[in-house]
């Protein structure tokens, strides 16, 4: 388990400036600092472990859980950590329905499959190139979108979402499908309806990264212990520097 001192020296306790607060997170704040909340850490900790001990109970029983993240600072380390545990994963942008109307996300994805095989089969060096490029250009758009969850064929177990906030869609469509949520919860968002709510600074990436690595583990943990497959590929994760630049 990540100790409380790894949790301050990434940064989870910064949260937002005093203007832009939900008052409904004022369970998890130490107080002020400069005009900025402070996350207590302590609370991180023991939600934090909350959260993985959930995540490892679903992880052994076989469920799948897809992951959020579609801002910047998490968007390569969303993708890095879904497949290193062989979850679904949402970074690009949430298309809305992902959850609540699957069988047309499910025909998008077929449609990406099928416009993949004519490259594959050489038909695509058949068609007039107007059309390879009007194809090509939505492919590319595809692929961002549904690449984490092209063999998603039903719903997930659990979500685990980055900024509650600006992922208010996945929430809502979550919320409505009774999915269990483990998400990151700022000082500018409500954790009144997530289930399993981590008070921590979402922003940066040291901090988005230490919680999803220790959340990560629990699940592969749960599918260790269950004696589930994991992918073959173990791709480290990028660090502070490499994501920035990549993304």
């Amino acid at each position: 388990m990540v100790e409380l001192e790894d949790l301050i020296k990434s940064g989870t306790h910064f949260g937002h400036k005093k203007d832009r607060w939900n008052p409904k997170m004022a369970p998890f704040l130490l107080g002020l600092k400069g005009g900025i909340h402070l996350i207590d850490p302590k609370k991180t900790m023991d939600y934090l472990k909350g959260a993985c001990d959930f995540l490892k109970k679903v992880s052994f029983e076989g469920g799948k859980v897809l992951f959020v993240g579609c801002k910047r600072q998490a968007q390569k380390i969303v993708e890095e950590v879904a497949r290193r545990s062989g979850s679904f994963y949402v970074n690009y942008r949430w298309l809305g329905g992902t959850l609540t109307n699957l069988v047309t996300i499910r025909k998008s994805i077929a449609r990406m499959k099928w416009i993949d095989q004519l490259e594959e089969n050489g038909t695509m060096e058949r068609l007039p190139k107007k059309e390879v490029s009007r194809l090509r250009r939505e492919n590319i758009k595809l692929h961002r979108s549904l690449d984490g969850i092209k063999d998603m064929e039903k719903l997930p177990s659990a979500i685990v979402v980055i900024d509650v906030v600006r992922e208010a869609i996945a929430v809502s469509e979550a919320q409505k499908l009774n999915i269990p949520i483990v998400a990151l919860v700022d000082t500018n968002a409500n954790p009144e309806n997530i289930d399993y709510p981590i008070p921590a600074n979402d922003d940066s990436i040291r901090s988005i990264r230490i919680i999803l690595e220790e959340i990560n583990a629990a699940i592969i943990e749960g599918k260790k212990e269950a004696g589930l497959s994991l992918p073959e590929e173990n791709t480290p994760l990028l660090s502070e520097k490499e994501a920035l630049t990549s993304s």
